[in-house]
């Protein structure tokens, strides 16, 4: 439950600290923020990756800059200079490096909890409701409207993704190219959040589909996997345009929450055992 709060960043909860610069993190219960100081000399392929295990940077950042110039390099080769007063957003997969003699430092709302924690540390295993969505008929929409509508097209839908998750407080673990995968820690907040995906893209004219199950998902090298991310993906596939459903598991987590299902049947799930009951969410019905 959202609370008021506060805490001062110059007594953080956590540091990480790495050659060339550290990391301050104070958390808001469910909320971190972070202060990323980066010196002159500091850059992510020489001083994150050895810690991390990637080829590249798979945090997503989104944050303000206080002071100094960062250069980010994208694995597709797009390039681009940060600067002081700047707000920004980092895709994951990417390098990045301090420019000239002046520190970079920034403030991050994003990737605060994970960035820089090495695989030891974040292989655990947690509950979480899984989401996965994703564009129904991306392929024929594709050789409809040409490469670049297309390109367009999926940013604007990335773009209103973004910013439901971030309302409703999900963590977004990777994309499919047209789709979606997060971790929430509520169910219902889960389900709340796909349906307003469904709603703000759809305003975009595209459609998409979206499948929820709750389990123990591992967290490897900044990575959703294990069983419960398998079948949350299978749950996806059997919805069809503009369709919520969930697991039976995670309708049993909803009673209480206002949200309505209906049942969609019993289904054996590809690579799990045994058959699953599936329910979809019930469409509010208009006034009379």
């Amino acid at each position: 439950m959202p609370r008021l709060q506060r805490k001062s960043i110059t007594a953080p909860d956590v540091v990480r600290t790495f050659p060339f610069g550290h990391v301050d993190v104070v958390n808001l219960d469910e909320t971190s923020v972070a202060r990323f100081t980066w010196e002159p000399g500091w850059r992510w392929s020489k001083h994150v990756a050895p810690v991390v295990h990637t080829a590249s940077c798979q945090n997503r950042h989104v944050g303000y800059v206080i002071s100094g110039v960062l250069h980010v390099l994208m694995d597709d080769g797009t390039e681009l200079e940060i600067r002081a007063g700047d707000a920004f957003e980092i895709p994951p997969g990417h390098d990045a490096w301090v420019v000239g003699d002046e520190v970079w430092d920034t403030v991050e709302f994003t990737s605060a909890a994970v960035f820089g924690v090495t695989p030891e540390d974040e292989n655990e295993s947690v509950l979480a409701t899984i989401l996965f969505t994703d564009i129904v008929d991306s392929t024929l929409t594709l050789s409809r409207i040409g490469d670049a509508a297309w390109k367009r097209l999926l940013l604007q839908h990335n773009q209103v993704m973004r910013t439901a998750l971030d309302r409703y407080r999900g963590r977004e673990m990777g994309t499919t190219g047209d789709g979606f995968l997060a971790l929430f820690d509520g169910a219902a907040r889960a389900v709340r959040c796909a349906s307003a995906m469904i709603a703000a893209v759809g305003e975009l004219g595209v459609p998409i589909r979206a499948g929820l199950h709750t389990g123990e998902v591992a967290i490897t090298g900044g990575q959703a996997r294990g069983l419960a991310v398998h079948a949350a993906a299978r749950v996806s596939a059997l919805a069809d345009t503009g369709e919520i459903l969930v697991s039976s598991t995670t309708r049993d987590l909803l009673d209480g929450s206002g949200l309505s299902f209906v049942s969609r049947g019993e289904h054996q799930l590809k690579g799990l055992t045994g058959a699953r009951t599936i329910y979809a969410l019930e469409k509010p019905r208009p006034a009379s």
